[in-house]
């Protein structure tokens, strides 16, 4: 079976790597910009020596967990040849769904304040690694299921990524910002409610 698929870089990791990521991730929501290979160590019981052999050093070591956290969007499996309205309407909903119930959560928030600030004081490198490996990451993974949905003739765009902004705009709107100022609004109830309304709209503007 031909598969739409495109996987983040190095987004494999094993059981307990998955752990030494959860690990970093908390005291990343903890602590912020405190993370160090010691203190991971020490909250995910394993050597320093071990961190270094998976992750090269703390800006490895952060790039993994960013892509940790962009795994949580599920990948859409699209059938290329079997793709019809409904499975690709299912696809991009659950994309949607998972894409705003990981933009709210505490971690997510975390690493885009962390970034912002690392940017304005000059610090490149938290900032490449999360748009990196966030937001450009996960963009790659929708696109070819949008441009699957169009070599079916079930959308009708000129533009992968006009047409992945546009979506991208219809489920995140304000919710990103509001999050980074505080507000917590958004609860996991309406998650499932703007999730389904975005996919609407989407197919309002580009089904076939």
């Amino acid at each position: 079976m031909a598969v739409a698929t495109a996987a983040l870089k190095d987004e494999a990791f094993t059981p307990r790597q998955q752990q030494v990521l959860t690990a970093a991730l908390d005291l990343l929501v903890e602590g912020g910009d405190a993370l160090t290979m010691t203190a991971v160590a020490r909250r995910a019981s394993c050597s320093k020596e071990t961190l270094y052999k998976w992750f090269g050093d703390r800006d490895g070591l952060l790039t993994a967990t960013v892509q940790w956290q962009a795994a949580k969007v599920r990948m859409p499996q699209v059938d290329r040849h079997r793709i019809d309205a409904a499975s690709l309407r299912t696809s991009i909903e659950q994309f949607a769904r998972d894409l705003l119930a990981t933009l709210v959560g505490e971690v997510s928030v975390t690493l885009n304040r962390l970034a912002i600030t690392h940017a304005n004081a000059e610090k490149r490198g938290l900032g490449g690694i999360v748009l990196e490996n966030g937001p450009l990451a996960i963009r790659r993974r929708l696109k070819p299921i949008l441009e699957a949905g169009r070599d079916a003739r079930l959308l009708r765009f000129e533009s992968s990524e006009e047409a992945y902004r546009t979506f991208y705009g219809l489920v995140v709107r304000d919710t990103q910002i509001r999050m980074l100022l505080g507000d917590e609004t958004l609860k996991a109830t309406r998650i499932e409610t703007e999730a389904k309304a975005a996919t609407e709209q989407f197919f309002a503007l580009y089904g076939a």
